[in-house]
């Protein structure tokens, strides 16, 4: 497991990058990062198959501390996991783009 600074996460989400948000529902909904899939920190452990072990999945959260603890997670099951620092909050501030609602 790693942590990738927001700019390296950037150039990954641009490549297409599996995304995966832990944030609860509600913060998802009022704002995501385009294409990413919300999986609630809670229930990481029942989605764990669902995840490829092909390539990185990067993990974000609200500012980064439980995106850290689930890609940990990840990480042990196998997972190329790595966690986005500064999480959605810094994506924000940067200028980048937010989906608003339930879709990815």
């Amino acid at each position: 497991m790693r942590e990738v600074n927001l700019t390296d996460f950037a150039a990954a989400h641009a490549d297409g990058a599996v995304v995966v948000d832990v944030r609860e529902p509600f913060e998802y909904v009022d704002g995501h990062v385009p294409g990413a899939r919300s999986v609630p920190l809670g229930q990481l452990p029942a989605t764990v198959g669902d995840l490829p072990r092909n390539r990185p999945v990067y993990v974000i959260c609200a500012s980064g501390n439980r995106s850290l603890a689930a890609a940990q997670f990840l990480a042990r099951a196998g997972i190329d996991a790595r966690s986005v620092a500064g999480g959605t909050g810094g994506w924000v501030r940067s200028g980048r783009a937010v989906v608003r609602g339930a879709a990815a």
